[in-house]
């Protein structure tokens, strides 16, 4: 019998993939920059003399929607996982498949990943300067694994309002059940939701900061309920009974790939536009034009960042249910490896960043370099450490 859920994991793995693509490319957008008083403040923890415009373009598409799809993805099996394992069961997994990476993460991983932007800060290696700079001048970054504390938090949250609220949920599911052949509605109701959790916050405190937590535990201020509302969203796709589920064929707006890529294609191109410097900041001008004030401007900006999202989000389930429902050694082995890669690529990006800083040549050329070098190494170690079945528990 064709397993239903290959176009899920298959998107998963691709997002890993994205993930330390997008890593790999931000040394080298033309916007990067670092700081040599507190690297953490930097743009990126190397960041090259090469450049290159087009890798402006593909980190912004992938700060729109990969992490709210990643969180989506996240929230699709909970209540089956929930249901099957019960509170307590469930909860020890979680704490050993995300706590304890994070914990290894953010005392082991990052500070490794971090030693070179240390010494094009500082121009030595001192270790213990290294260390003692990290947790009080860059008060201990965290980096990648934000993403595994948050989602810790995610599903422990949802654990103490599941059985509650568990009527409410089966209620949301259900609804969404009737509106499953109407595609628009679907639409409108996702980008309305997101809009709410999404919208009033970033305009309170703006679209990069971050809240400096205890330790390592930070985030990004106006992304936490909308990361939040992802995963619950989620949740409501994936708690629908298998029969009729989004891992069917009856959801007829999965079967509109072509329509939301599309549209994903023109929000993305209208983004672009109505913020881009070279065409002198059309939005800006449009704003002071009309005497709408800096605040409408931005909650204009903002709807067509979160409608992107929407489509972006959309596009990529669609697609990867229509066209990749199939199973290779690669997918397999990226799925199987995926978290470990996520968890581990940062120290060889950076390294490898680090590496080949000097090189003379083309912005492209090192992108492809590292990425390829990232991927691979972590490929490699996840597949040492798996044999080990005490470590493996854990990734």
């Amino acid at each position: 019998m064709k397993n239903r859920t290959l176009w899920i994991d298959n998107l998963r793995s691709f997002i890993i993939l994205l993930v330390v693509a997008h890593h790999a490319a931000l040394s080298y957008t033309t916007y990067a920059y670092f700081n040599k008083d507190a690297y953490a403040l930097s743009s990126h923890p190397i960041v090259d003399a090469q450049r290159w415009a087009g890798m402006d373009f593909f980190v912004y598409f992938n700060d729109i929607f990969m992490m709210s799809l990643m969180f989506f993805i996240s929230g699709l099996f909970i209540t089956s996982s929930l249901n099957k394992k019960g509170r307590r069961v469930f909860l020890r997994d979680r704490f050993n498949r995300l706590v304890v990476p994070f914990i290894i993460g953010a005392t082991i991983i990052i500070p490794l990943a971090l030693y070179p932007s240390y010494y094009v800060a500082h121009g030595d290696f001192n270790f213990k300067s290294f260390i003692t700079d990290f947790f009080t001048v860059e008060q201990w970054p965290i980096g990648p694994p934000w993403f595994i504390w948050v989602l810790f938090l995610f599903n422990l949250i949802f654990v103490l309002i599941y059985k509650p609220l568990k009527k409410i949920l089966d209620t949301l599911s259900r609804a969404l059940l009737h509106i499953k052949d109407k595609p628009f509605l679907i639409f409108v109701v996702w980008f309305m939701l997101m809009w709410i959790l999404y919208v009033p916050l970033r305009l309170i405190f703006g679209p990069y900061t971050w809240t400096i937590g205890i330790g390592p535990f930070d985030f990004q201020r106006c992304t936490l309920l909308f990361y939040f509302g992802y995963f619950l969203l989620g949740a409501v796709f994936g708690n629908i009974t298998t029969e009729n589920g989004i891992f069917t064929e009856k959801f007829d707006f999965l079967k509109r790939w072509k329509v939301w890529l599309t549209m994903c294609c023109f929000s993305f191109l209208v983004l672009l536009s109505i913020d881009n410097p070279a065409l002198g900041n059309p939005l800006k001008q449009f704003a002071e034009w009309v005497k709408i004030g800096r605040t409408s401007g931005d909650t204009i900006y903002d709807t067509f960042y979160v409608a992107t999202c929407t489509f972006s989000c959309l596009a990529f389930l669609s697609m990867f249910k229509a066209l990749a429902n199939y199973t290779n050694s690669f997918w397999d082995s990226i799925a199987s490896n995926s978290f470990f890669i996520y968890l581990v690529h940062y120290i060889f990006i950076i390294w490898a960043q680090f590496a080949i800083l000097q090189l003379d040549i083309p912005a492209i050329l090192k992108f492809i370099i590292v990425f390829i070098t990232a991927v691979s190494l972590s490929w490699l170690l996840s597949h040492i450490v798996h044999k080990n079945k005490m470590l493996s528990r854990y990734f």
